[in-house]
């Protein structure tokens, strides 16, 4: 009799090969060829004298992009939600009231992980479509005393971008801390993290700075800093003789612990994890393509894309969605037109017929708006024209009348008008 086990047939698959798209909804987006290029580079161990100093590049780039002198300024391995983690469990102790300004779903988001961290959480909300009056939210901190404020910058689910500056400056005023979620606009729109109080701020690779997802930057000030080594407790493994605990409750997480990540990060090098080398490489090349660009001229880039694409829309006869004094400038929305009965069938056949993605949303503007991003390497002239193109066609095909050509003549004339070449760097 036979008792070798049952063999389980090998599954390999077929090569990767995906069709070729052009992501223009609200992230990912396509990725910079040079960054592509980055991540082929041969690993390196993450102690080598050569990785280190690309740590060290990673640090000084990423500096420039938030626009800091933070020395704390690194890399969170994960996507950009790992960045909002580490940071908020790294600063919350349990008890500890945080305040949530909510204008979308990632508003939501930042007071469900800042609830798991135990914290108070108390929010404060407004209409979709709508950014805060400074008013509303000193008028909250002052009832509330929070420890922390936490807030996104641009919410891309309601493609509205949230004023800082003042924001910070009651923070200060109220001796509060600051975290932004700068993940949907870091390097698309104006990010000021030093001359607007921002205390501590994280993103992702996958929007503006057009890399993959997989990598979280991080920065924060040494009032940030000083509350997490409170926090500091040693790893058993790796303490050194005479290391002495903060006197704070340790930190939640361990792998999101922002004192043990300073250490790695810092001249120590203390083991904490292994470095994502390949993610580190795109990360460091995003930066570089942002900066050589210039990030004035980058942030104009994304403008003139986004007022050639929603000249190109209102000419379709297309209502655009929300304030349009807190619009992003990397991510329009549009409201869908009654005549569409069925507006998931109409990005389906944008995609499948024309191979262009756009987004739809969530919550309360589920099948109400559609989402188009304009990011990075994707904000450019002919994608823009591409997009429209396709959307005219998809439209009156679903219902909705629209003379032919009149979205890409408008959109072609705004370029036409401010910028002849839409090259992106």
């Amino acid at each position: 009799m036979n008792h070798m086990p049952n063999q389980i047939p090998a599954q390999t698959f077929r090569d990767l090969d995906p069709e070729p798209r052009l992501l223009m909804g609200p992230g990912p987006v396509d990725v910079y060829p040079r960054v592509l290029r980055a991540m082929s580079v041969p690993l390196q161990g993450q102690f080598d004298p050569q990785f280190t100093q690309y740590m060290n590049e990673v640090m000084v780039l990423y500096r420039q992009v938030f626009r800091t002198t933070n020395p704390w300024t690194f890399l969170i391995n994960g996507t950009a939600r790992a960045g909002i983690e580490a940071a908020l469990t790294s600063l919350i102790a349990p008890g500890d009231t945080v305040l949530v300004l909510v204008f979308g779903r990632f508003g939501h988001l930042l007071a469900e992980i800042a609830g798991r961290a135990r914290a108070k959480v108390v929010t404060i909300e407004t209409e979709w479509g709508t950014a805060f009056d400074p008013a509303e939210v000193e008028e909250a901190i002052r009832r509330e005393k929070p420890k922390l404020v936490a807030t996104c910058q641009g919410d891309t689910s309601t493609t509205i971008l949230q004023p800082l500056a003042d924001i910070g400056a009651l923070c200060r005023k109220h001796d509060a801390l600051l975290y932004v979620d700068a993940t949907a606009s870091l390097s698309g729109n104006p990010f000021e993290t030093d001359a607007w109080s921002i205390d501590i701020a994280s993103a992702g690779l996958q929007k503006c700075l057009s890399g993959p997802p997989g990598s979280a930057p991080i920065t924060f000030n040494q009032r940030a800093a000083a509350m997490i080594e409170a926090r500091r407790h040693w790893e058993a493994g790796i303490r050194p003789a005479g290391a002495i605990d903060g006197n704070g409750p340790v930190i939640q997480s361990n792998y999101f612990d922002l004192a043990m990540l300073m250490d790695y990060w810092s001249p120590k090098r203390l083991n904490h994890h292994t470095e994502a080398a390949s993610m580190l490489y795109a990360a460091r090349e995003c930066a570089r393509v942002v900066l050589e660009e210039g990030l004035d001229a980058g942030i104009a880039r994304h403008r003139l894309a986004s007022s050639a694409l929603r000249a190109g829309l209102e000419a379709m006869g297309l209502e655009l969605f929300g304030d349009a004094r807190h619009r992003m400038a990397n991510v329009t929305g549009v409201v869908i037109p009654e005549a569409v009965a069925k507006p998931d069938k109409l990005r389906t056949e944008m995609l499948t017929d024309f191979g262009v993605e756009i987004g739809t949303s969530f919550g309360p503007l589920h099948g109400k708006i559609w989402r188009i991003g304009t990011m990075g390497y994707v904000c450019r002239r002919q994608n823009v024209l591409r997009c429209l193109a396709s959307l005219e066609y998809v439209l009156r095909r679903n219902g909705f009348a629209v003379a032919a050509g009149k979205g890409v003549d408008a959109a072609a004339a705004v370029y036409d008008q401010n910028a002849p070449s839409g090259a992106a760097p």
